[in-house]
């Protein structure tokens, strides 16, 4: 089973969601991020290195630069997502790496982040093997004693997302499926109040690599 979000056609997918979709009426929205946040900021300083996977139009960058952070990498596969955050973030933009590109393919620096996070991204895999590819990136571009903050959709979570399935998880299966290098510090679930009015529960983990 092949997944959009990751396949060819992931791109126009998103490209036309974020392109037909105001920034603050998509339904994982939120002005801010802030369990990302306190999970950030009990791991790491602001001299970390962190990279924001699928953070194209998250707000965690924006936040992440007013408390003094300044080695920041935003990937996302959507285009028009970076634009957007680019010219909401205006001069403060030009400080950010921005990564246009397919996390499963995207070329990365070994060892070069201290704190690797993802927030809806990792749950939109449903094939084995995108799993597989995606904890091998993990794992090249995390440094030893880095740290993964990761949210999906918790185990009451929806089923699907953007018109595409999904994977709900607890923390025990979300371990077991990044490999044993990843040590599972804190788990939580919390209840997403969607722009439109709904609910979605979140899980978010903290894991540390070895």
């Amino acid at each position: 089973m092949q997944n959009e979000h990751e396949t060819p056609e992931a791109k126009a997918h998103w490209d036309g969601v974020y392109g037909r979709v105001a920034h603050d009426a998509v339904s994982w929205y939120r002005p801010h991020l802030d369990t990302s946040l306190r999970l950030i900021h009990g791991a790491v300083g602001p001299e970390a290195s962190v990279i924001d996977v699928g953070g194209g139009h998250s707000t965690l960058v924006d936040d992440l630069l007013q408390q003094g952070f300044r080695n920041i990498t935003v990937l996302d596969v959507s285009d028009i997502a970076l634009s957007h955050s680019r010219q909401r973030l205006g001069q403060a933009a030009k400080s950010v790496t921005w990564h246009a590109g397919n996390i499963l393919t995207a070329s990365l620096p070994h060892g070069g982040y201290d704190v690797w996070h993802d927030r809806a991204v990792f749950h939109f895999l449903l094939d084995p093997q995108q799993r597989i590819d995606y904890a091998r990136q993990l794992e090249h571009a995390l440094r030893p004693g880095g740290h993964l903050v990761m949210a999906t959709f918790g185990p009451q979570g929806p089923m699907k997302c953007s018109g595409l399935e999904v994977c709900r998880y607890d923390a025990e299966s979300l371990a077991k499926l990044l490999g044993p290098r990843f040590h599972l510090v804190e788990s939580l679930l919390e209840m997403h109040h969607t722009p439109s009015g709904g609910q979605q529960q979140f899980l978010y983990c903290h894991f540390i690599f070895s």
